[in-house]
């Protein structure tokens, strides 16, 4: 790590991190769950009528849960909010404590814990004419898939979305990106990806996400969880491995759960100085 660059303490990143999981989980998940496909209650007047938000509305939800809590603690964890980032970001040589690692993944799955049994206390709460639709936004593929995707179908679009997510994550958290931009390219890749696959398996590429929710759903989201757990990390494995390789910069040692500290590396060749003197 960088002179002059301050880390805080490992209990006030896991904070931020269970904090920041927490958050994605509730407003993505709750969003979807909610929101979604409300109806207004019917009336003598007028029938229900849709007023949700629709498949737009959840993948904002996601991207926007990411943006916020990036730029709120950030500075403090890295702003991970997902287990497969931590994977890729260690795959990339930028997490080389591997202790430290494990422990931002156990609070990312207690931040999710504690946000699925919210939702689900919520959903459980519903009278009448109900807002909650789907099945507390739980991924699944064949029948659990809301377009009835294969479980192979499934796998090949975890596995590449989630290989971008942790490239971009990569590539905008370096000295050579614009500063103070990277919370927003994350978070509307990660709107992005919901509007790809939301219709596919619901969107996980993160396994906290999934499992913060599958088994409070029951209904077939248990037996399938296990495939959101390993194709996100395939994906992010797969982005953490290449990046050095395709962009040419190391950071090796200088960051701390991928926050951005000055001192890349270029692996590249120099410029001879006769090309390096012509530069502005």
């Amino acid at each position: 790590m960088s002179a002059g660059i301050v880390t805080p303490s490992l209990r006030k990143r896991l904070g931020a991190e269970l904090l920041g999981t927490f958050w994605l989980v509730l407003g993505g998940c709750g969003t979807a769950i909610f929101a979604a496909s409300f109806f207004s209650s019917p009336s003598l007047a007028a029938p229900a009528s849709q007023i949700g938000v629709g498949l737009l509305g959840v993948a904002l939800a996601f991207g926007l849960t990411v943006v916020t809590m990036a730029y709120a603690v950030g500075h403090v964890s890295g702003a991970h909010f997902n287990p497969a980032v931590t994977i890729g970001l260690w795959a990339a040589r930028r997490f080389d404590n591997v202790r430290d690692a494990g422990a931002y993944i156990v609070a990312q799955l207690v931040g999710a814990f504690l946000a699925g049994a919210v939702l689900w206390g919520l959903a459980k709460s519903v009278r009448g004419v109900g807002g909650v639709s789907g099945s507390l936004a739980a991924n699944g593929y064949g029948e659990h898939s809301p377009g009835g995707f294969s479980l192979v179908a499934v796998l090949l679009v975890e596995i590449l979305l989630t290989a971008f997510f942790v490239f971009v994550i990569l590539g905008v958290t370096t000295a050579h990106a614009p500063t103070g931009f990277a919370p927003l390219a994350i978070g509307l890749t990660l709107t992005l990806i919901h509007l790809i696959s939301i219709p596919i398996d619901n969107t996980s590429v993160n396994p906290a996400r999934s499992l913060g929710v599958a088994f409070f759903n029951g209904n077939g989201a248990p037996g399938q969880v296990w495939a959101f757990i390993v194709a996100p990390i395939v994906g992010a494995v797969i982005a953490g491995w290449s990046f050095e390789a395709i962009t040419g910069i190391d950071r090796s040692n200088l960051d701390v759960g991928g926050a951005v500290n000055p001192g890349e590396v270029m692996t590249e060749p120099a410029l001879p100085a006769a090309a390096e003197a012509e530069r502005p």
